[in-house]
Order: structure tokens, then C-alpha cells, then sequence
């Protein structure tokens, strides 16, 4: 009687347990199924409701599918799905002067294709890539290419294919991706700059850490002008990422870079105060970040500290900077550069940091303007020597007409 007994409370206990469980499972499925049902209805409104298709995008989950991207991707960028441009023509490739560049970076680009793809079926996407590329900037003599670019090219490649990718690539480079496409990296290094006086605002402690640590935000590049596709190894994580960046202000990209940073905090705030390690901490980014909070956190930063309330910070970080790298985007896939080689490339060093190291920097900087004043001075008067011999000769053998010596 004894074993029935704790047989039927076993059994009693194990049914109220699945039904909680079973009903969890259901209130997340009918969670799925309404939002499923609100994008079908805004897609199917006259007009489309964009900004219930916008709300889906940022809000959890966001577009949940593959399918459902394809048809919401288009309208957030308002591409006309009915006039698709044609597939590239063989020609693409011709005289193209970004060619070889793109043609060395989408072949070095294979972890970015679905693990267990069958080789053909990349090569096939490979060569797509490629004319893809090719063919916007063709269409768009303006843009310039930047290594990172064939990252976010890849993603709208592989969901929603050949054509449809041409125009939203299109559409997306001359709006959010148009001031990583200039052909210098001042609009880019601009962007960049949000992102300490977001770190200000809301963590003063940790901006200071930073700025001591004289990090800069080149750890960042990456991260921004791939929309993250470079640095994240799970596809569903970019996929996510897209979505509310499609939804988004072209600046958002920069915010979730400091929801990052922020989330990170104690990691950066424990490590040595210097560039180097500051600097490694950061661009290891990890995999197992939470999105979904982070992405809400970012959302929250952008409505409290819109980039109005930020322009005129950010463009004195430009000012403060004593040395800001000149390169362009680095090609991160050429291999691991050592300490030193980083600490040469990417120095930063702000202004307020600068003087708190005492006067020998001044006098160091100085001593070193003046030396290339005299080098200069110098130059200068060997190019007066030049000419006076010059004159002396053209005496000689030509005559001086408008400045110009004219040599029989």
C-alpha cells in the first residue's frame, strides 16, 4: 500500500510539474504565433504598417525567421521588391579597380557560409558576392570599397539572395553604411567618437579608466563597420543584430558597441591600465553575450542620449586627440599583429592624459617640432640652391618665360 501510495504521488507531482512546463512551452509558442500574426497583418496592410514592422524588429525575438525577413528586410529599407535590378552582367569585372581587393577578401571569407555547406554550392555564393559588390559600386562611383564591407554584403546574400541583396545593399550603402564609404576614414573616425561620451554619460568611472588606459575606440572599427558580422560566430546572433540595426538610426551600431563596453565593465575596470590590455580585452569580444538585454539596453541609451544631445561631444573628441591612426579599415584576417605593431598603428592619446604626465612631453614635442622646423628650413634652402643653378644654366642654354624655363 506504502509503494501505490508514493507511486501516485510521484506520478501526481510529475504531472503538475509537466503541466507548468507544458504551459510555459505554450505561452512562448503563442507568444511566437501573435507577433507571426501582427508582422503578417502590417505586411498586409494599405499602406504597409512600418512601424508596427519596425516595433517587431527591435522587440524580442525580432523577425524569428528567415522567411519572415525576406519580406519585412525590403520594406524597412523601402526597396521596391516588383523592380529588382538584373542579376550582374559578365562584365562587372572588368577594369574594375576594387577587383583584386574584393576578390583576395570574399575568398578569405569562408567561415562566413553555413558550417556543412557543400564546396560547390560556396564557390557558387563566393562569385556572387563578388558581382554583387562590384556591380553597387559601379553603380555608385561615389562609394568606396573598405575591407569589413563583403561581411555585411555576405548576410543579405545568404537570406535573401542574388537580386534582392544588389538593391538592399544599394539602398543601405548610401544611407547607413554611407560614411564608412568615403574615401577616407574621417566620417568613420566621427562615429567612433559617440562612443566615449555615451561611456561618459553613463559611467564616468569606467570613461575615466578608459581614457587613462589611453584605449582609443579603434578596438571598435570592426564591430561597427561590419555590423558585427566579422566578430560574431553564430550566424543567428548577426541575424538578430540586423534586424534591429535595419530598424534602427544609422548611429545605433555605435550604441550597442557601448552597451558592450558597459557590460564588460568590471572585466575592463580589473585589467592593467595601459592601451595594450585595454585594448586586447576589448576586441576579444565574447560569443556568449545577452543580446536581447543588450539590445533593449541600447534602445534605452539612444532614447536617453540621442545623437543630438552627443554631436557636439563627439566632435571634440577629435580635438582632444593628440594622434589618431590614419589607415584604412585594418584587414583583421592577415593574422595577429604583435603588442608593439598595435601600440604604433592605433595610438591614442588624449589631450587631458597628455598633461598629466608633467611637462616633459611638452618638452619632448618641442624639442621635436624643432627639429623638424630646421629639417624643413633646411629642405627649403637646398631647393633655393637648386634653382639659383637652374637660372644660372638657363642663362646659358634656354630662356625664363613666365617663370617657366623653356629649354631649347
Amino acid at each position: 500500500m506504502k509503494r501505490v501510495k508514493k507511486r501516485q504521488q510521484l506520478s501526481g507531482s510529475r504531472s503538475v510539474n509537466g503541466s507548468g512546463s507544458g504551459a510555459k512551452r505554450e505561452e512562448h509558442v503563442s507568444w511566437k504565433k501573435q507577433k507571426l500574426v501582427d508582422i503578417h497583418q502590417a505586411l498586409n496592410s494599405d499602406p504597409v504598417d512600418i512601424e508596427t514592422l519596425r516595433r517587431a524588429a527591435v522587440s524580442e525575438g525580432g523577425l524569428l525567421t528567415d522567411d519572415v525577413r525576406r519580406k519585412v528586410w525590403p520594406k524597412l529599407l523601402s526597396v521596391n521588391v516588383f523592380e529588382l535590378p538584373a542579376k550582374p552582367g559578365k562584365n562587372v569585372r572588368e577594369n574594375h579597380k576594387d577587383y583584386n581587393q574584393v576578390l583576395l577578401d570574399v575568398r578569405r571569407s569562408m567561415r562566413r557560409f553555413p558550417r556543412g555547406m557543400r564546396v560547390g554550392e560556396r564557390e557558387v555564393l563566393q562569385e556572387q558576392l563578388i558581382d554583387i559588390i562590384l556591380d553597387v559600386l559601379r553603380r555608385n562611383p561615389q562609394l568606396h570599397y573598405y575591407q569589413g564591407y563583403h561581411d555585411i554584403v555576405v548576410t543579405f546574400l545568404l537570406v535573401v539572395g542574388e537580386r534582392m541583396a544588389i538593391a538592399m545593399v544599394e539602398t543601405l550603402s548610401n544611407h547607413h553604411l554611407r560614411d564608412f564609404m568615403d574615401p577616407t576614414m574621417d566620417s568613420t573616425k566621427h562615429i567612433l567618437n559617440y562612443l566615449m561620451p555615451i561611456l561618459e554619460q553613463v559611467d564616468p568611472e569606467l570613461h575615466g579608466f578608459m581614457l587613462r588606459a589611453e584605449v582609443g575606440t579603434i578596438f571598435a572599427l570592426s564591430w561597427l563597420i561590419t555590423w558585427y558580422g566579422h566578430v560574431l560566430s553564430e550566424f543567428r546572433h548577426i541575424l538578430r543584430l540586423y534586424d534591429f540595426f535595419l530598424a534602427s538610426h544609422p548611429l545605433m551600431a555605435i550604441y550597442f558597441a557601448a552597451v558592450i563596453v558597459l557590460h564588460r565593465e568590471r572585466e575592463v575596470k580589473s585589467s592593467d591600465c595601459d592601451m595594450a590590455s585595454v585594448h586586447h580585452l576589448l576586441s576579444q569580444i565574447p560569443q556568449n553575450l545577452p543580446y536581447e538585454q543588450l539590445i533593449t539596453q541600447a534602445q534605452r541609451l539612444f532614447d536617453s542620449y540621442p545623437p543630438t544631445l552627443l554631436a557636439s561631444c563627439a566632435a571634440l573628441q577629435s580635438r582632444k586627440s593628440v594622434c589618431v591612426c590614419e589607415t584604412r579599415a585594418t584587414d583583421w584576417t592577415a593574422g595577429r599583429k604583435t603588442r608593439r605593431e598595435q601600440r604604433e598603428e592605433r595610438v591614442y592619446v588624449t589631450q587631458d592624459a597628455a598633461l598629466q604626465k608633467g611637462g616633459d612631453r611638452k618638452r619632448r614635442n618641442e624639442a621635436k617640432e624643432g627639429e623638424r622646423e630646421r629639417r624643413r628650413e633646411s629642405e627649403r634652402r637646398r631647393e633655393r640652391e637648386r634653382a639659383m643653378k637652374v637660372i644660372k644654366v638657363s642663362i646659358t642654354y634656354g630662356t625664363m618665360i613666365g617663370g617657366e624655363i623653356k629649354a631649347f
